[in-house]
């Protein structure tokens, strides 16, 4: 099946480009897709509006910072930092504050990123083992209307996907202001029926901050690959090893008083380690003309020791505040799905049905530190625990201008905790079924209508979900095993505008609760339900062949369910917005610039105390001096501004200081930063 596809504003095309994709027969993936710069026909192969794929080349012209900003390619998605670079980022998208990733499910080559019961927060999604430069491409959904969705693909989810070789060997060196230095390095080499796949990158970082981050980071792949027009086979073997110290978000008051910078911190230990090792295998096989199937497994070891002070001396006046979440765990899994086409059938159809299964082996342990010294346990945890997951997609096009897709996922939550401090082992299970509809209309060429309606879940932390008492003794209720999420939308896509393709969607979503696992505390939040509805805007315009404009705007309201009139969602960002250029087919030059927009948000539940917004340009230009050299030149934070990377509102006790105080907690963005780069093809 060959199809023009051409997607919302964050599918950055460069003009007059042709990418030939090739991806796994998973529901609704596309086996083969075409891509013209200047021909904007719809695809006629998505459920949504907000559906889309981005691929190597549009990665390439797009200046980012850390990797978790691959994701503000989906469009209202924003990544942050309030902390040190080896730690995952904070999410933000359709009203969602997802923490370090909750409701938006990551996946890598079929591996999921996210981390459940985990020690910093359930759903952890840390992409620093992620290789940019090795990335093919990245499918983002929003919503959970996709039966091959479940657990943390609520608001949302995306799918990356690694090149299966590299045309040519790369080597790639960036160095850059506050003594950034990264090597990339990769090369492909014949073996056997197919090809073995050698890539590997070390990044230095020192940062802006007065304490070094001293960020030693190293991302090793090997990779075996091998197909044909009927069939991929492929096995990746990837390490990941980090090491950082970090300077936390600061109170707004020291740095007013002049006690320390907006560059200092409190307290000078705070810091942290990760590692990440897996084993994967992906196959896929065409069985015949109506008949495919795919098997994908994986095999993970992944450790995290996170040294945190947040609150610096409320607690312990004497030995301060600071504490450790360490995380050591062992996972396996697996996504299996079968396709047929039923093109004989009276209404032409795809059947597709899937079976899903992941297993994790926890030890999670939060403990009392001062300078990294253990002197006391909060929790320390051996869990085990499993989600298996079935389901059914029916896609059917009931005429030139109308399908359907309707789905039916069942969920199953096992989960045991043996509490090996206090008195809150259990076992227990939930199971969950989600139906999932989406009606697409296609009126004339040109114009795709949207509307789907569907049932997603993520799952709460079993911690939660057995505890009896806080870790101070207090009595408890345990959570919800699965907290329910339905969702509707409604949007249409068109292509009539000369040169221009114009997206809008509007959505509503109703959560059962917004119970979280706090990490930093040992225990449970109990939030009630809540409802956000907002509506998101995409434009993608090529005026001329060397020449891309795009721009997104997103809106939502967020508000807690029977509470009263403190119902705001504190870090529940209401506006978001981004725009960019793309310049090529300029000779040897290439360049983009992107301007990203974090509107504000409340930081407490009466709305009295408000976070302002963010605006941050980032550019970049390259010059090709041969087909195999060329250097670029990125200047990230271009106007240099003194925004928050993100900030909070709490309490906290600094030194010297006779009681708590409540005040605004920020992290700055980064100051403007420039980065050279050669690199050399071979």
């Amino acid at each position: 099946m060959k199809l023009t596809y051409q997607l919302p504003a964050a599918l950055l095309l460069l003009s007059s480009a042709h990418v030939l994709a090739q991806s796994s027969a998973s529901e609704n993936d596309i086996q083969e897709v075409l891509v013209l710069g200047n021909d904007f026909r719809l695809s006629g192969d998505t459920q949504t509006a907000t559906e889309g794929m981005v691929f190597s080349q549009q990665l390439e012209q797009r200046p980012i910072s850390r990797t978790a900003e691959l994701l503000e390619f989906v469009p209202g998605m924003i990544a942050t930092q309030h902390s040190g670079e080896g730690k995952a980022n904070q999410y933000f998208v359709r009203g969602f504050n997802l923490d370090h990733g909750t409701d938006f499910a990551i996946s890598l080559d079929s591996m999921p990123v996210n981390m459940s019961t985990h020690a910093h927060g359930h759903g952890y999604a840390d992409m620093n083992f992620i290789i940019p430069e090795l990335v093919n491409s990245m499918r983002y959904r929003k919503g959970p209307y996709y039966g091959n969705k479940g657990d943390f693909a609520t608001a949302g989810s995306a799918d990356i996907a690694y090149a299966d070789r590299l045309n040519q060997g790369r080597a790639h060196l960036t160095l850059g202001e506050y003594d950034y230095q990264r090597l990339f390095a990769g090369q492909s080499v014949d073996a056997g029926a197919g090809a073995i796949t050698f890539a590997g990158a070390v990044t230095r970082y020192n940062g802006p901050w007065d304490l070094d981050q001293d960020l030693d980071k190293q991302n090793l792949l090997l990779k075996y690959h091998e197909g044909d027009e009927t069939y991929n086979l492929g096995v990746s073997l990837m390490t990941y090893n980090n090491e950082w110290q970090a300077s936390d978000q600061i109170p707004m008051r020291a740095v007013q008083s002049g006690q320390i910078s907006e560059w200092g911190n409190i307290d000078p230990s705070d810091a942290g380690k990760s590692n990440r090792y897996s084993l994967s295998l992906n196959f896929d096989q065409q069985l015949d003309s109506n008949r495919s199937w795919e098997f994908n497994s994986y095999l993970m070891d992944y450790g995290l020791d996170l040294y945190s002070n947040f609150t610096y001396f409320a607690a312990d006046p004497v030995r301060g505040d600071q504490f450790q979440q360490k995380d050591s765990r062992k996972v396996a899994g697996f996504d299996s799905a079968y396709r047929l086409a039923l093109a004989d059938a009276a209404i032409p159809s795809t059947l597709t049905a899937g079976v899903q299964h992941r297993y994790d082996d926890i030890r999670v342990g939060l403990h009392q530190t001062e300078a990294r010294e253990r002197y006391a346990s909060v929790r320390d945890d051996e869990v085990e625990q499993s989600i298996s997951s079935a389901y059914l997609s029916l896609e059917s096009r009931w005429s030139d201008t109308i399908r359907t897709v309707a789905a039916v996922r069942a969920d199953h939550y096992r989960y045991e905790v043996d509490d090996l401090l206090g008195n809150n082992s259990g076992k227990g299970d939930d199971t969950l079924v989600s139906p999932k509809l989406s009606l697409i209309y296609a009126p004339m060429d040109g114009v795709e209508t949207f509307i789907s309606a569907g049932q997603g879940f993520h799952s709460n932390d079993a911690r939660g979900a057995t505890a009896r008492f806080a870790p101070d003794g207090t009595p408890v209720d345990p959570v919800d095993p699965l907290a329910e999420a339905r969702s509707i939308e409604a949007g249409f896509r068109t292509a009539l505008i000369p040169k221009t393709q114009l997206s809008v969607t509007a959505f509503k979503m109703r959560m059962s609760s917004e119970l979280i696992y706090v990490g930093d505390a040992g225990s449970t939040e109990a939030l009630t339900g809540s409802d956000r509805e907002g509506a998101e805007v995409s434009v993608l315009y090529t005026p001329t062949d060397w020449l891309l404009m795009d721009a997104d705007f997103t809106y939502t309201n967020a508000h807690m369910r029977d509470v009263g009139s403190d119902d705001r969602i504190p870090n529940a960002v209401e506006k978001t917005a981004s725009m960019g250029l793309t310049l090529e087919n300029l000779g040897p030059w290439t360049a983009g610039l992107r301007l990203r927009y974090l509107g504000e948000a409340p930081l407490n539940e009466d709305n009295s105390v408000r976070t302002d917004g963010t605006f941050l340009t980032n550019g970049q230009v390259s010059y090709a001096f041969s087909e195999n050299i060329s250097a670029s030149l990125e200047v990230l934070n271009i106007l240099d501004s003194d925004d928050y990377d993100i900030s909070y509102y709490y309490a906290s006790r600094l030194p010297g200081e006779a009681g708590e105080v409540e005040d605004i907690h920020f992290h700055p963005a980064e100051p403007r930063n420039v980065r050279l780069s050669l690199e050399l093809k071979f």
